[in-house]
């Protein structure tokens, strides 16, 4: 099992939280109730509906163990952090050489880069952490590295 820490803002705890319990009381027991009724239909070697169910039934008990793991580990973003220095749950504005861009540093769970959200674990949130408004950042990843001054943090 993962130890590994989940940085998650209360918001994402709560979502998390959500999903697992309807999960637990939803998802599981209908899946259950699936499998009994294509029971009932003979042969499981030949029955779409049991495997189909089956299927579905490890989804779900997979998603089950990682949401329950992620909250177990779960570890709360400080919504009032220092905005002297880059920190998971920091907003920053960043300048390039293509123009300004604003990232909010998050938990992996919680990432999302279409919305601006990314992870702590990231090369480019990686690469921020730590550091100060005016500093320039060297991100390093495949396809070559480029450079951001951290223009403002919230």
């Amino acid at each position: 099992m993962n130890n590994k820490p989940s940085y998650l803002s209360r918001e994402g705890l709560d979502k998390l939280r959500a999903e697992l319990d309807e999960m637990v009381t939803m998802r599981r027991p209908e899946i259950a109730a699936r499998i009994h009724d294509a029971k009932e239909h003979g042969d499981l070697q030949e029955n779409a509906e049991y495997e189909d169910a089956k299927n579905e039934q490890a989804f779900v008990e997979g998603r089950i163990l990682a949401l329950e793991t992620l909250i177990k580990n779960a570890i709360l973003i400080d919504e009032n952090h220092a905005t002297d220095h880059v920190a998971i749950g920091s907003t920053v504005l960043v300048e390039s050489q293509e123009g300004k861009e604003s990232f909010t540093i998050v938990g992996s769970a919680e990432a999302d880069p279409r919305d601006g959200r990314i992870s702590n674990e990231s090369p480019v949130g990686r690469a921020l952490l730590g550091h100060r408004k005016g500093d320039k950042v060297v991100v390093r990843v495949p396809a070559g590295d480029f450079t951001y001054r951290i223009v403002g943090i919230r």
